[in-house]
């Protein structure tokens, strides 16, 4: 599979989620099989470019490509503004944000909230296509299948972006009136498939290697697009992968083998973010690895209490010590809570 000249490992996608899709959890969802991975989104704004938060969003230092970052915001020539600096700073794709339902971005007229105005919507993704195309970077989109029940529109637009030259198109299966309420739907994404001839991505709701085959299967897509799934389990990428290949189930990971994965992953953690921040926006992650484990809720409460980055990545190495001698491998996925991909402006949540 490609995007515009650019070929992708797999059609196995890591969604873009604000506080999670930093530089180290993309790094190691694509060392765990997945084929590509969208960074968290970047604002349009101009006067935040240079914030501590936007300057972590965009640091791709030493992360194999292709470097994927996503741009949102309301104005077509602040959104190419947008795309060419980013493109500056290392980005080989601009995906335009037309996904997000979170209330601080749709209320800017951003995100999902772009769906109602049409126009406006592909004046945006012209003018990103236009700004990119010098420097042959092509351009994606994410969106919702529509604003509301009554108004689905996913397949209009897509028709249109496709004319503009956006090379691949991502559908969440629902409408921003549902936010990441009831279940996702996939005809809409079946009939924009079945609308386009660039590529088309399926998002939501999936979260399991079967779940991933009847959605493949339901919606003819290119690739897959998995969010919150993927929290804490990144290793998802490559059961789906080998079951996609072999209709086979991998054994669930060793302890061993997860000790490693997140010991590592705080040490890249901490080095992006510092002490102070790197080790409160660490416990989300712990949580997230750790809260299904036996007295994982205890657990996660202490870690809470911990103000300091050795004191957290030690008392994460003996709690998955002391594991290792309860059990050799983690529960198999289906044994953990379902989850479904959330809204990508809010902590930990997903376009």
């Amino acid at each position: 599979m490609h995007i515009g000249h650019i070929p992708l490992a797999n059609r196995l996608f890591v969604a873009p989620m604000a506080g999670v899709t930093d530089r180290p959890f993309r790094q190691l969802c694509k060392e765990l099989g997945a084929g590509y991975a969208v960074s968290e989104m970047v604002t349009s704004r101009k006067d935040l470019w240079n914030s501590l938060k936007t300057s972590r969003r965009a640091n791709h230092e030493g992360e194999p490509g292709p470097i994927a970052v996503q741009i949102a915001g309301t104005e077509a020539q602040m959104m190419a503004e947008a795309a060419v600096y980013n493109v500056e700073r290392g980005a080989q794709i601009i995906d335009i944000n037309m996904g997000c339902p979170a209330k601080k971005v749709c209320n800017k007229w951003a995100g999902s909230a772009l769906m109602q105005d049409e126009a406006l919507a592909v004046s945006i993704a012209q003018a990103v296509v236009d700004a990119c195309a010098p420097h042959k970077v092509p351009v994606t989109l994410k969106m919702r299948t529509g604003w509301c029940q009554e108004h689905k529109n996913a397949v209009a637009l897509a028709r249109q972006f496709e004319a503009v030259g956006i090379q691949m198109l991502t559908v969440h299966g629902r409408t921003r009136e549902q936010g990441y309420k009831g279940h996702a739907e996939y005809d809409t994404i079946a009939a924009v498939k079945a609308a386009v001839r660039v590529p088309v991505v399926a998002n939501g709701d999936i979260t399991s290697p079967e779940k991933a085959r009847e959605v493949l299967a339901a919606t003819g897509a290119d690739a897959i697009m998995i969010g919150r799934a993927a929290q804490g389990r990144p290793w998802i990428f490559r059961e789906i992968g080998h079951f996609l290949a072999t209709g086979e189930h991998l054994a669930p990971p060793l302890v061993a083998e997860v000790r490693r994965l997140l010991l590592e992953h705080l040490h890249d953690h901490y080095r992006l973010y510092g002490e102070l921040t790197g080790v409160r926006s660490a416990r989300k992650h712990i949580a997230w690895y750790l809260r299904s484990m036996p007295g994982g809720e205890a657990f996660r409460q202490h870690i809470n209490t911990i103000e300091d980055c050795a004191a957290q990545w030690h008392a994460v190495a003996d709690y998955l010590d002391a594991l290792a001698q309860q059990m050799d491998r983690f529960p198999a996925a289906s044994t953990l809570a379902a989850d479904a991909d959330p809204s990508e402006e809010q902590e930990g949540l997903a376009a």
